[in-house]
Formats: structure tokens, sequence, C-alpha cells
């Protein structure tokens, strides 16, 4: 079995995990396995070659992270923006925490979570404590790698404009960050795990997970809003609630240690950045026993809840999906998507983006009072939350019961279009649709009941959106893949080309807008147009997808 380079620097350390009563060799040999199983999985982007060559000493996870390297150029500029190292560097450390928390949350929230070694390990003479903190420094090896991947280019001219000192405040400030994120993420699971069991905890799980998601995004907005720009100086208005804003933390000591600012907030602030990661440790390490005793709750599945329709959701029900064929499907495709755990911890962190990504376009580029609203045409910034569209189609492929999939071909199936239409519209109207009612109810109180025209629009364009869609990607069968093949980055090129057809929705929008009865001519073109466009999407044949 191969020995890592990371186990051997890791090796270093071994007195520090003695210090909190975890058995080294043994976490170090959990720590071998899981990093020899992450070598061999082979991503879908890598799947064609995977038979010519073999990837048993090659991690394509490491080879995914050419994307992190891609947007840590864009965090260049704020090495340059001036002295203000307040400023820059909090601005520096957010946008760092912002990918580091949203790759947590979506990739690695299953491995903390993970319950399937325990039928391995358990019977085995393996302490507890050891058993979860393999898991924690499996997610931060991980996490390094991505930390280095953003961070690496724009330390570098760190290091060469402003000295070695810079630098290695830098370096100490992301360790303390990514140690903090994770061990403040497993500590909010732990609390969950405390309070619930069974079917509601992994609901319960899957609304926090949205919430971090919300929490990141408002964070980064109350970041931004700590710092005013007055005659192109900056200024800080100094807030109570800045101290739960942690990037502030490392943003203080780099310019107390650059600039010598010993104002009593710097000193507060980059103790924070020191003692609270530390202190989280201590208290995860305590809890470690307690945390892996109610870990076993995510293996009861509860009771089976009975789904009684009323008359009149039936009607609506047989409207929506006029066959039987694809009641069933829909049925099928709901059933997978609210039961499916691996699913929803991929896909609903992307609904609470959704969410709040429209009303921070409104607080970012107008500015405006609540009075004001009305008259504007702002409320054309739900269109943000079509972006979600490309990506959960692309989820609707996998899942981690992949293994019936055979059961389509069992199936008396004459044709795949009542599978694949069933499936799309199990999506839109089970997890677009309210999103997007909630999103509605916010913007006609917003706007006023004006605008529903225009949100009827957009929703059909949302439809629209979804078919274009699924004609443009790979076609394959729903839940049908393991999620081990989901490479984030062999479809990245489409789903940005794909963003672009967002813009030319929400263009068309404005441009009816500016004509008298516009808008409802737009509204007859765009339910002409879905429709055209939903009897040519699904005629699809075995043939297509195995080919």
């Amino acid at each position: 079995m191969q020995d890592f380079r990371t186990l051997k620097l890791l090796d270093r350390f071994e007195r520090i995990f003695h210090g909190f009563g975890i058995d080294y060799k043994i976490m170090r040999r959990i720590l071998q396995v899981k990093l020899t199983m992450d070598s061999r999985r082979v991503p879908t982007i890598f799947s064609q070659n995977a038979k010519k060559k073999s990837k048993e000493t090659s991690n394509q996870y490491i080879k995914s992270l050419w994307i992190y390297v891609l947007f840590s150029l864009f965090m260049i500029p704020f090495i340059f923006m001036g002295n203000h190292y307040l400023f820059n560097m909090s601005l520096f450390y957010g946008i760092f925490t912002f990918f580091v928390m949203t790759s947590m949350i979506s990739d690695f929230s299953s491995v903390l979570l993970d319950i399937r070694d325990r039928n391995i390990l358990f019977p085995k003479p393996v302490d507890r404590k050891t058993i979860s903190m393999a898991k924690m420094v499996h997610v931060s090896i991980y996490l390094s790698f991505i930390s280095i991947a953003l961070v690496g280019i724009p330390l570098i001219v760190g290091l060469v404009k402003n000295g070695f000192l810079f630098f290695l405040v830098s370096v100490l400030n992301i360790i303390l960050i990514d140690l903090f994120i994770v061990v403040l993420t497993a500590l909010i699971y732990l609390f969950i795990l405390r309070f619930f069991d069974g079917e509601k905890l992994k609901d319960i799980i899957n609304y926090v997970q949205i919430g971090l998601s919300l929490g990141i995004m408002i964070g980064y907005q109350l970041l931004v809003r700590s710092f005013e720009f007055i005659n192109f100086t900056i200024s800080l208005k100094m807030h109570w609630w800045q101290v739960l804003v942690f990037p502030m933390w490392y943003g203080a000591n780099t310019e107390m240690v650059m600039n010598g600012d010993f104002h009593p907030f710097s000193l507060l602030f980059s103790t924070l950045g020191v003692v609270m990661p530390l202190l989280s440790i201590w208290v995860y390490v305590k809890c470690i026993p307690v945390f892996e005793q109610n870990l076993q709750k995510l293996a009861y599945h509860g009771k089976a809840r009975e789904n009684k329709r009323s008359k009149l959701k039936q009607k609506l029900f047989r409207v929506i999906c006029p066959s039987s064929e694809e009641r069933a499907f829909f049925r099928f495709a709901g059933l997978m998507m609210k039961n499916e755990r691996d699913f929803k911890l991929k896909v609903y962190p992307s609904l609470g983006f959704s969410i709040v990504i429209p009303f921070l376009w409104i607080m970012n580029n107008f500015h405006l009072n609540f009075d004001q609203l009305p008259t504007r045409k702002s409320y054309l910034s739900i269109y943000f939350s079509l972006i979600i569209i490309p990506t959960i189609m692309v989820f609707l492929k996998y899942s981690g019961k992949y293994k019936g999939a055979w059961i389509y071909k069992a199936a008396p199936l004459k044709q795949l279009k009542p599978l694949f239409s069933g499936t799309i519209k199990a999506f839109v109207f089970n997890l677009y649709l309210p999103v997007y009612l909630l999103l509605s109810i916010f913007f006609i109180a917003f706007f006023g009941i004006r605008v529903l025209p225009d949100l009827i629009v957009i929703f059909i364009n949302a439809c629209t959106y979804a078919v274009i869609c699924f004609m443009i990607l790979k076609k394959a069968i729903p839940f049908s893949e393991s999620f081990d093949q989901y490479n984030q980055n062999s479809n990245l090129a489409i789903l940005i080309g794909l963003m672009l057809v967002v813009l030319i929705f929400a263009g068309l929008h404005y441009v009816s807008t500016l004509f008298p009865y516009g808008i409802y001519l737009y509204l007859a073109i765009a339910i002409i147009y879905l429709s055209t466009v939903w009897k040519l999407a699904f005629n699809i044949t075995w043939a297509k997808i195995q080919g």
C-alpha cells in the first residue's frame, strides 16, 4: 500500500495527536486506506482512460484543483490594494472562507457523517475517538489541497510585494481558518445529532446545510458593509456583530503585525482568531464519543410516511402528467429526490444560494429605499434563481442506490420519453417551484402585484431553461450512476455557457417591458416556445443513451 507524502508530513505531529488521546498508528493506517481508496476513484472526466491506465497512484481529485487555481488569480488584486490590511485581507480571507466553506458543505459533509465504515471498524479494538479524528484529518487533508490551490499564487505575490513576515502571518491565518471551518461544521452537526434522530434528523441536516449556505453569503455581505468608502478612503465603523464575522479576525491580526496597530478591537479580533480555533478543537475532541454515539441515528430510517393526496391534488397531478407512465416516473423521481440523502447533501445547499442571490443583487447594485423599489425593474434579479438549474440537472443522473437502475430495462418501457419528462417535471415542481414561490411572495411584497405577469413569464422561462439544459447536457438514465463518478469540472464549460442562456431570457424580458403590453406578448411567445421545445426534447432511444 502506498505511503503518501501527506502521511509522512503528518508523522511530524504524532506527539500532538497522542496528547489528545488519539492512537496515532491506527489513525494513520485508517487514513492510508482512505487515501488509497480515493486514488482509485475515477471521476467521469477520466472514465474513458480508466481501462487503459492504472489510477492507483494518481488521485484524480488533485487533478481537478485547477479550477481553484483559476479562482485564485481573481484574489491577487487584494494584495495590491495599498497597506490597509484590515480591509484588504478581511476581504481576501472572506473570499477564501466562501470557497472553503462551500466545498466543506457540498463535498465533505458526507465524509464527516459517513456511517458505512462502522461495520468494519467498530467490531475491532479501535477507539471511537481515533475513528472520528481520522475523518477530521481526512477532510482536512483535502481542504489543505484546496487552500494551497486558492491562495498559493496570491501568497507568493504577497511574499514578493510585502515581505516574508506578511507571508508567514498569512500562512498561519489560512491554517487557523481551515481548522476552524472543519471543526465548526462538525460541532454544528453534533448539536443537531443530539436533539433529532431518524428521518427527521436527515431532513434537519439538509436544512442546516441550506442555512450554512445562506450564512456564508450573508456573512460576506456583512464583511463588505463593515467598511465605507468616503472620498476614496476606507473607514471602518465598529459594530458588535463584526465579532461574528471571523474573516475580520485575521484581517485585524495582519493589520496589527504589519502596521503596528494595537487598537483594542485589533487585539480582541487577533486573540479570537487564535483562541477560537484551538478552543473549538479542544471542545470537539472532548465531544467525539458523543458524536460517534449519536451518528448511529443516521442508520435509522424511521417509519414510512403515508402520502395521502386530496382530490384536488389528484386532478392537478393528472394535468401535470397526462399519461400513467409519466405519473409513475414523476412519483419515483420525487421520492428519490426526497429520500436520497447523498442527493440532498449535494443539491440542497444550491437551493439556499438561489434564494439569497437575487436579494444580494438588489442590495449591491441599487442601494434603494423600500419605497423606491416598486418603481424599478430590479425584480428581474429573480432570474439569478435559474442558475442552479443546470447544476441540479447534472445531479439527476446520480444516486447512492445506482445499482438498482437495472429496473429501467426490466420495466416494459416502449419509449424513454415518459421517464425523462416525468423526472424533469418532478425536479421543477418538487425542488424548484417551492423556492420560486417563496421568492415570488417576497418580490410581490417589495414590488407590488404589478410584477405577477413577470413572475409567471420567468417561471415559464425556467421550465424552458430546464428542458434546454437537458437537451445540451450529456444524456443519462436518472439515478443510474454513482456519485463517485461525479466531477465538478467535467461539465464546467457547458455550465458556464448555459448560464449565458439565462442572460438572453432576462434581456428579452427587459426589452418586453419597454413596450405597452409587451410582457403579455412575451408571455404568449414563452408558452409557445416551451410547448414546442418540450415536444422535441424527449424523443430519445436506448441507443442514444448507451452511445
